[in-house]
């Protein structure tokens, strides 16, 4: 019996360690997508802006983050937590079973798999920042806010919704019927609603809005690369809901992983089919970044709860959420928004559509998934607007209109990612 608990422990801890694996894989497709549609003397930039930004959310969450969100705290070293409360904390009660039996499963180590499943998830939520506000932003001043994003404002709104605290002290979400099983408003609305604050702050790309009220294009350098981005993306959503189920030791966990992956693979094929579809009715042509978009909105609606949905509904989810994120985008441009990636209409517009769409087939509640919605957004946007205009007084946000018309890789980083292209 020993023997049956450790072998089902160590499948659960394996399988939890290489969902978050496939999850930071995550950080090279936000990478190689923001690379490709941003224009080629930007590339650098954005490209470092994705290095730092994880690293700074792995140290940050380190630091202070996981326990302002669970109370588990892992910058020390030789920290033991209790086992049952550790097997509640990553829904896994083999821990506990296996505790009793004389196993250690109360360890750090237990933590540290939970640990290193959730950093990855907050360096998702920062990097949705970065594609928003891409093109015009100062390196360090992006860098100083994912210092607060990634160690106050997201393991804040984390802990009151996975992390089971009261909001406040006031209310707790779940006893209001909030449910959101991957994340589709606790990171994907969360890194949307920082972006938003960040683009309002900030304003809009010289050349992007006429002063007739005409949308220029600007087009990215690379579609191959925000192609492979996307794919990218695509699979690493795998290790995102997949691991949200949280173990693989038993037969309904591992029954539950293969719904997940089923739903989570159709709702963004059926989002990718029906982004291409409106945007070839409305522009009378193939929009490739519309496609492209169209996925990734599928799959964030489908992240609020891909488990309870049939194959045919998660398809259906997910090409509400690609009809969704074409006219968002296209909104958004209306109200002089200026998103060059499509990030704030992907992870925002989408992420609420993703909550509002779980008590379709969950046991969430409407009302629950509405506060609880509006909670994750004033709080993120809110604290995240403070910051940004804190950073605007104290350093500024914004390069040069001279350095945003050579490109932000000379100024900010000193290189061109396309030096051969790039006349002397």
């Amino acid at each position: 019996m020993d023997q049956a608990l450790e072998l089902q422990y160590a499948l659960d801890t394996f399988y939890f360690l290489v969902m978050g694996a496939l999850v930071m894989w995550m950080a090279a497709g936000f990478a190689m997508l923001e690379a490709g549609l941003v224009r080629a003397k930007n590339t650098a930039e954005i490209l470092t802006k994705n290095v730092a930004l994880f690293s700074i959310s792995c140290i940050m969450y380190l630091i202070c983050g996981y326990e302002l969100m669970y109370g588990g705290g892992l910058f020390l070293s030789g920290i033991e937590l209790d086992g049952a409360a550790t097997a509640e904390a990553l829904g896994a009660t083999v821990l506990a079973e296996s505790r009793d039996a004389g196993f250690d499963g109360g360890s750090v180590y237990a933590n540290a798999s939970d640990f290193f499943f959730q950093v990855v998830f907050v360096a998702t939520a920062m990097s949705i920042v970065s594609g928003a506000v891409a093109e015009r932003m100062k390196l360090w001043a992006f860098l100083a806010f994912a210092v607060v994003m990634t160690g106050v404002i997201y393991p804040m709104e984390g802990s009151w919704t996975w992390g089971g605290n009261d909001v406040f002290g006031i209310f707790n979400l779940g006893d209001l019927g909030f449910s959101d099983f991957a994340g589709s408003g606790i990171v994907h609305l969360a890194g949307a609603a920082a972006a938003l604050a960040g683009v309002l702050v900030l304003g809009a790309r010289k050349g992007k809005y006429g002063k007739d009220g005409q949308v220029y294009a600007l087009p990215g350098a690379n579609l191959p690369l925000a192609t492979l981005g996307t794919f990218i993306l695509w699979m690493g959503w795998f290790g995102f809901n997949g691991g949200s189920v949280l173990k693989l030791g038993d037969i309904a966990s591992a029954n539950s992983v293969a719904m997940v992956f089923l739903n989570t693979n159709t709702a963004a094929a059926g989002g990718a089919i029906a982004a291409l579809v409106v945007a070839r009715l409305m522009f009378g042509r193939a929009d490739l970044t519309m496609m492209l978009n169209g996925a990734l909105a599928g799959l964030v609606a489908i992240t609020a709860e891909p488990s309870t949905p049939t194959a045919l509904q998660a398809t259906i989810f997910g090409a509400i959420g690609g009809i969704l994120v074409v006219f968002s985008i296209l909104t958004l441009d209306k109200l002089r928004i200026d998103d060059p990636v499509g990030a704030i209409s992907v992870h925002g517009t989408c992420g609420i559509l993703g909550l509002m769409l779980v008590p379709i087939t969950g046991s969430a509640s409407f009302s629950g998934q509405i506060i609880g919605a509006l909670t994750i957004f004033i709080w993120v946007f809110a604290f995240s607007l403070v910051v940004w205009l804190i950073l605007k007084l104290v350093m500024g946000i914004r390069v040069s209109e001279e350095e945003e018309y050579q490109g932000v890789d000379t100024s900010e980083c000193g290189l061109e990612a396309y030096p051969e292209f790039v006349s002397s």
